[in-house]
């Protein structure tokens, strides 16, 4: 078996591997919770594998807002022991993640007319700052109106009485959910995308396992396992009918939208809080590199999952209450650059209740054939959310297999993800100058990789043109796809374009001019023919050209 075949052997387990061995728990879904598991899980020596019918955080987990944080507009419906947990796992990851969760202050400015006046405001920045004591951040100040407009001079002067500076964080959540996964696998778990789940298997009372399909070869097969964990986000009631058909629906799906633009159309230095003119609703201007983010709609979606787009009137919703507070962007739906929208998977509860006042506090359960369903929450309280889940599987084998009584959480809020050993990378910069790469190149892997830019840089070091771009208009470069395939779980282009390095999302024509590049790469590595790499670049090509590229592509 070629060095090739071995790495991928230890990161996608093809289907036969999987199906070699019995598991003290199967997890169906690969997004951010499911990955917490599989990793929580793997710590505390449980054999256990992932699947997920798509690439990992193909869902909701890589159509977020991109956010670390404690929610300050949580405060308002005094969910103080949300907010709490929340900052402190944000602590957490900044820790042990410091390549991917980033520390950003945020300028909340407010305006005559507002929903939330200036003294609320004050008062929730204050209890922000006191919940977070300890927290590895600036504490919250209050600001006059020339204090807001020193910091963001582009923001609407008309109306101003003033504001705060807060910081949160900013994540990488598609990566962040890989680095995750990757750590489960470093502790004996196995993982597969494009492994579908058709059914749950059965022995007499209890489920034993499910039969898959894996997508990419059409092998079918069923994994065995003593106990099954329903991580599976806004199709987790599907998953909970395979097991009992009259089970009451869980969540309640309400859908998130955002846009894309030049960052340069904004002029914003900070991340952007206020509360939209249109319906009152807080919203976030963020920045990512060149680019920034508007977001986020809030509206009850119904139907399949697997079928949110982004429409027309939340684009306009967005770049309507953008402009309102950045008067002279005078953004339009032809400065879009990319769009994305995903469904939080939110615990039903009074359905009166608007969308923004519903908790985003997490349930576990147990179905009537044993069964584990972990649904709710929010991707800053991933860990907890996993945690909770596998003491349930250990209650569980304990009851039915005997498994020893003694088995405590392990130390998943001290080990570093991947790439998170540290954050000092100055060395790395250094040589990828010394490499012949640019500033921005090196930034670029440092953000993406942080330690693990050691193993990018090695690889151009064996083949020089590893470093050549992949996009014209893009830094990521060609070391990233062997990378992605070798040890991210890559499969498709769209996986390394949208996913592990958002050129997508990041380019005017949406990833198109590197897909050649990246499908020629993988090819290499994933011995593909070159029919099949012509297949590929067209496959990418077709879904570049939708409407919203993000939440078709995969």
């Amino acid at each position: 078996m070629s060095l090739t075949q071995n790495v991928l052997a230890s990161v996608r387990t093809p289907l036969p591997d999987l199906m070699a061995q019995d598991y003290d728990l199967l997890i169906i879904g690969g997004g951010i919770t499911g990955a917490g598991v599989l990793r929580d899980a793997a710590m505390r020596g449980l054999t256990v594998a992932l699947v997920d019918r798509g690439d990992f955080g193909i869902g909701t987990s890589s159509r977020s807002s991109r956010l670390v944080h404690g929610g300050l507009r949580y405060l308002e419906h005094f969910q103080w022991k949300l907010v709490r947990e929340a900052l402190d796992e944000r602590r957490v990851l900044l820790n042990i993640a410091p390549h991917l969760v980033h520390r950003l202050p945020f300028v909340l400015p407010s305006h005559a007319g507002d929903r939330v006046p200036r003294w609320k405001l004050a008062a929730g920045l204050a209890l922000y700052g006191l919940l977070a004591t300890g927290g590895n951040v600036a504490r919250p100040r209050t600001l006059g109106k020339a204090g807001v407009l020193a910091l963001e001079p582009n923001l609407r002067a008309r109306g101003l009485r003033g504001g705060g500076l807060y910081t949160d964080a900013q994540c990488d959540d598609a990566r962040l959910v890989v680095a995750t996964i990757r750590s489960g696998v470093k502790h004996g778990g196995r993982a597969s995308n494009y492994l579908e789940v058709m059914d749950l298997t059965r022995s007499g009372n209890r489920i034993t396992g499910a039969s898959v399909i894996d997508q990419l070869t059409g092998a079918k097969g069923s994994i065995v396992a003593r106990t099954v964990v329903n991580a599976t986000g806004p199709w987790t009631d599907q998953i909970r009918r395979l097991e009992d058909p009259s089970a009451t629906p869980l969540l309640r799906l309400t859908k998130g939208s955002h846009v894309v633009v030049l960052r340069s159309r904004i002029g914003h230095r900070h991340g952007i809080t206020f509360t939209s003119p249109i319906d009152g609703r807080v919203m976030f201007i963020l920045p990512w590199g060149e680019h920034s983010y508007i977001g986020t709609t809030d509206s009850d979606h119904v139907g399949n999952p697997a079928e949110v787009r982004v429409d027309d009137s939340e684009v306009n919703y967005l770049l309507r209450s953008a402009n309102a507070i950045f008067p002279h962007a005078r953004l339009g739906p032809e400065d879009v650059v990319a769009s994305w929208a995903g469904l939080r998977p939110l615990l039903a509860g009074d359905p009166s209740l608007p969308t923004g006042a519903v908790s985003r506090e997490h349930r576990v359960i147990r179905g009537p054939r044993g069964m584990i369903t972990v649904a709710g929450g929010k991707l800053t309280t991933y860990r907890l959310m996993a945690a909770d889940a596998v003491d349930a599987v250990v209650q569980s084998l304990k009851q039915l297999h005997g498994l020893p009584s003694q088995m405590k959480r392990p130390p998943t809020d001290t080990e570093p993800l991947p790439g998170g050993e540290s954050a000092i990378w100055d060395p790395f910069l250094r040589a990828g100058l010394e490499l012949g790469l640019t500033t921005a190149h090196v930034e670029h892997l440092l953000w993406h990789y942080g330690t693990e830019t050691d193993g990018i840089l090695n690889l151009i070091r064996g083949d020089r043109r590893l470093g050549d771009p992949l996009h014209p208009a893009h830094p990521a470069v060609g070391a990233e796809v062997v990378h992605a395939v070798r040890r991210e779980f890559a499969c498709r282009v769209a996986d390394v374009l949208v996913r592990r390095v958002h050129v997508a999302t990041e380019t005017a024509d949406r990833g198109v001019a590197g897909a050649s590049a990246v499908a020629t790469l993988m090819g290499r590595e994933l011995r593909w023919t070159p029919p099949r790499i012509e297949r590929e670049i067209q496959r990418f090509t077709e879904e570049a050209g939708t409407p919203a590229l993000h939440e078709t592509t995969g």
